[in-house]
């Protein structure tokens, strides 16, 4: 890696940590490579399932997640199929948020790291929307995140833990995704609508395993 890109990673990693204050269980960022390709993972039950509250905050995480699905077919036909999807994950960057590991966090730390890791992808998604000011994908996704993010909070016991990036560090996370190649700067939109939609798919399925009851066995009649 050139040495010059080495104070940017840094820097954007300690803005991350400065993001997730005051979690009840930090740990180190994970990778959250572009796995899911081959199908759709963000149906699983019913939402009908899940208690009243939960049930609200999973139907808006699905709304949020529906326009995502298109994202893989709208690249590949920008690029005319020479530039693959995959790629996209080489293309990630130190501030982009990541799914909580599932173990070693509590339940009410993962939940800030979901609400928070959605604030920190609205500012990224402002790159998006400098690329791509028209893109349809962006137009209906982002109503839902300020939604999604509220529903989440009120689940939790410390909601008020949750805070958006401050103007400074907004304006340093876009310095960094900044670039004055436009092939370069249309990957890297591109790569936060689909670790986007990746973290959206991890962090729903996250949220339903913990909100959802599991289902009481039936013993059979002796």
């Amino acid at each position: 890696m050139p040495s010059t890109l080495k104070p940017r990673l840094l820097s954007a990693a300690v803005l991350l940590c400065a993001f997730a204050a005051g979690a009840a269980a930090p740990a180190a960022l994970t990778g959250a490579p572009l796995d899911l390709l081959a199908g759709d993972a963000s149906g699983e039950e019913s939402v009908e399932e899940a208690p009243p509250l939960a049930s609200n905050v999973l139907r808006t995480w699905e709304r949020v997640i529906e326009p995502t699905k298109r994202h893989q077919k709208e690249f590949e036909e920008e690029f005319h199929g020479n530039v693959d999807y995959i790629l996209l994950d080489s293309h990630k960057q130190a501030s982009f948020p990541v799914k909580c590991p599932m173990s070693n966090y509590s339940k009410e730390a993962c939940l800030q790291r979901l609400a928070q890791g959605l604030l920190v992808y609205s500012v990224l998604l402002k790159q998006v929307e400098k690329e791509y000011p028209d893109n349809s994908i962006l137009r209906e996704l982002k109503p839902g995140i300020p939604l999604l993010v509220a529903q989440i909070k009120e689940t939790m016991k410390r909601g008020e833990r949750v805070s958006a990036p401050s103007s400074s560090q907004e304006e340093q996370l876009l310095k960094q995704l900044d670039s004055p190649d436009t092939f370069q700067r249309r990957m890297t939109a591109h790569s936060i609508l689909s670790h986007l939609r990746f973290f959206l798919i991890d962090g729903k399925r996250a949220f339903r395993k913990w909100e959802t009851p599991r289902r009481q066995k039936v013993e059979p009649a002796a």
